[in-house]
């Protein structure tokens, strides 16, 4: 937690950790009054029953506590969603399809690759879509997840902030295979992924060049 690999994570693990915190709060208070009332009220104590009268301020105080509660964890619920939604305008964007059983990604030039190469430290944009079930996009060390649906586009955003080699999930059954849908992120440095894209480019005027002599 909190390594800082992509923009989202140390707000979104944050954000575990204030829920975690609210939860195991109200957890071990309840676990203790539960107890306490138990001990104190059992039937030695107290062989015949007698009725209670309301206290305006525990009603208020659990009221108004709880609701607080709710209200932070909403706060920081919120906040982290507009991050996601909101995308820079200078975002690279790349077309991302999932199929069963894997995923495939075509960039602005019509380059299109099995493995997902990004440049570190640069806005990326990824337009999802689904050319047959419902399937999920999850990366998990990036802490970047959304559904994907046929006949409809959705999209993610995110800054790698580390280079290196990272996986790519489908978070949603979709079928036979869904256990077998990876692909793999490959987060370079500026100057490795112009080189990438050079070199690719390369490859195709090859591929090209020869074509168009065997013809």
């Amino acid at each position: 937690m909190f390594d800082d690999v992509s923009n989202f994570v140390n707000f979104f693990d944050a954000t575990f950790i204030v829920t975690l915190a609210v939860s195991v709060f109200f957890l071990v208070l309840i676990t203790f009054l539960m107890i306490f009332f138990v001990i104190k009220y059992n039937r030695k104590r107290n062989p015949r029953g007698s009725n209670i009268h309301g206290h305006m301020g525990l009603e208020i105080a659990w009221t108004a506590i709880p609701t607080i509660m709710v209200l932070i964890m909403f706060w920081f619920g919120w906040i982290g969603y507009m991050d996601t939604v909101t995308v820079p305008e200078n975002a690279m964007p790349i077309n991302v399809s999932a199929q069963m059983w894997k995923w495939g990604f075509e960039y602005e030039d019509g380059r299109k690759t099995d493995t997902l190469f990004i440049p570190v430290s640069k806005p990326v944009k990824l337009i999802l879509h689904s050319n047959d079930v419902n399937h999920s996009f999850f990366i998990p060390e990036f802490r970047v997840k959304k559904d994907v649906f046929p006949s409809y586009e959705r999209i993610v955003w995110f800054i790698a902030n580390q280079t290196g080699e990272f996986y790519i999930a489908c978070a949603e059954y979709c079928g036979m295979n869904h256990s077998n849908m990876y692909a793999k992120v490959l987060v370079l440095s500026e100057e490795n992924f112009n080189n990438w894209r050079i070199g690719m480019n390369k490859e195709e005027s090859k591929l090209l060049e020869g074509i168009t002599k065997s013809n």
